[in-house]
């Protein structure tokens, strides 16, 4: 039989392992009798454990929350990934950020020599896009308030700034149904009241008012889910397709491998050596122009008109800039 220490700690490995246990699969899995098992369960109630019976055929046990952390179990995947969770954590952009370095020197200073090492070679940085980068930090607890909201599925009311020197508006009202992350920022996705329709707001401009309004039922997100969604929006479409609003096809003078390197999510097929194909898509015509022109060849455009003519309108603007 296990010594009393290490039944306890297998005891607890399962319980947090699903929600019941039956004192017999209990008592089964760890090689003893229900009499040990109730025993033990005594003794993790003691440390501090939240082990509550339930009533039933069998009767059983399970590990419920409690008013104070207790003790945790965590085997050694589990305890690698809590590692990689909280230095992820500390480069959110959120003042939870400070929390997390302090959970992670922890955990570290309480793992055995041969895990502190796995989690001294996880280095984890984060390269933040151009475009996020001097973005204001999140307040945690702006997050904590729009998350109790949408969990809680009740109206917000909240003062969104737009900017420096833009003019201050009304609190906005809306339905809050998620919070995201995209390219280094938070946004909250909620449906706005008094537009009548899905907007997106940057969570560092948002600043709750109290209290919160009534219930709602959420509405169906267009696109299906809260990343088509966001893709969709910043695309310039409406939330229903994926799709750029604006895609064109050309012939570049150049190795379908240099060209893949920076043609995002388009389309590179090649044609020879020194030849290839591209669609590519943007938000606009003259935007998606503007974009393929970085390429230093020639360009045949294959199509539709519209890039013809964002092409031409381009050629004259440029012509005009250089004299």
């Amino acid at each position: 039989m296990q010594k009393t220490s290490s039944r306890l700690l297998a005891l607890l490995s399962l319980l947090q392992t699903r929600r019941d246990w039956s004192g017999e699969d209990l008592a089964e899995r760890l090689g003893i009798t229900t009499r040990t098992v109730r025993r033990d369960i005594d003794r993790l109630r003691e440390l501090g454990y939240p082990v509550v019976a339930f009533k039933g055929p069998a009767g059983g046990y399970r590990l419920d929350a409690g008013t104070q952390m207790p003790p945790l179990l965590f085997d050694d995947g589990q305890a690698v990934a809590l590692a990689v969770a909280l230095q992820s954590a500390t480069t959110t952009g959120t003042t939870v950020a400070d929390d997390a370095a302090r959970a992670l020197s922890t955990i570290r200073q309480v793992m055995p020599p041969r895990l502190r090492h796995r989690m001294d070679l996880l280095r984890i940085t984060a390269v933040q896009p151009p475009e996020s980068r001097g973005a204001a930090q999140i307040d945690a607890q702006v997050v904590m308030d729009l998350s109790r909201a949408i969990h809680a599925r009740e109206e917000l009311r909240f003062d969104h700034a737009q900017g420096r020197g833009a003019p201050a508006e009304r609190p906005r009202r809306v339905q809050p149904h998620h919070l995201v992350t995209w390219q280094g920022r938070w946004y909250l996705v909620a449906w706005d009241l008094d537009r009548e329709d899905w907007r997106t707001f940057r969570v560092d401009r948002v600043l709750p008012r109290t209290p919160t309004g009534p219930r709602f039922i959420p509405r169906p997100l267009p696109g299906g889910s809260v990343s088509a969604f966001l893709t969709s929006r910043f695309r310039g479409n409406d939330g229903t397709t994926t799709d750029w609003p604006c895609q064109g096809e050309v012939v570049l003078n150049l190795p379908a491998g240099e060209v893949a390197s920076f043609a995002r999510d388009g389309l590179v097929e090649e044609l020879g050596p020194d030849r290839c194909r591209l669609t590519l898509g943007s938000w606009s015509w003259t935007g998606l122009a503007a974009t393929i022109g970085r390429f230093d060849t020639d360009i045949e455009v294959i199509g539709p008109p519209q890039l013809t003519t964002a092409f031409a309108d381009l050629a004259v603007r440029y012509a005009n800039a250089a004299r």
